[in-house]
């Protein structure tokens, strides 16, 4: 499955940073679907993900209603990406 958005990078503050896209709730119900096939525990989706020109892999974890990516910090900084500004994100499960 293939998806492809445009969000705002959030942040959430714990013992240090991390940076996130929240998927939109219209791709809920099909992440939903895969998950069941590809989760590997706790409702996590592990997927595929290109900003830009940063490929790179990581898991959707699910939180209120909703899936949140989280951005590595290298492609964070690589791709210049800044809180509150939108980022296209691409990805397949």
């Amino acid at each position: 499955m293939q998806f492809s958005f445009t969000t705002e990078l959030v942040e959430w503050r714990g013992p240090s940073p991390y940076y996130f896209l929240v998927a939109p709730a219209e791709l809920v119900p099909e992440v939903t679907a895969a998950a069941r096939v590809v989760s590997y525990g706790w409702g996590v989706v592990p997927v595929n993900c290109r900003i830009g020109d940063t490929s790179f892999t990581t898991s959707l974890i699910p939180r209120e209603g909703t899936f949140y990516v989280p951005i590595k910090n290298v492609v964070r900084l690589g791709e210049g990406l800044t809180l509150g500004e939108p980022v296209a994100l691409s990805m397949s499960v």
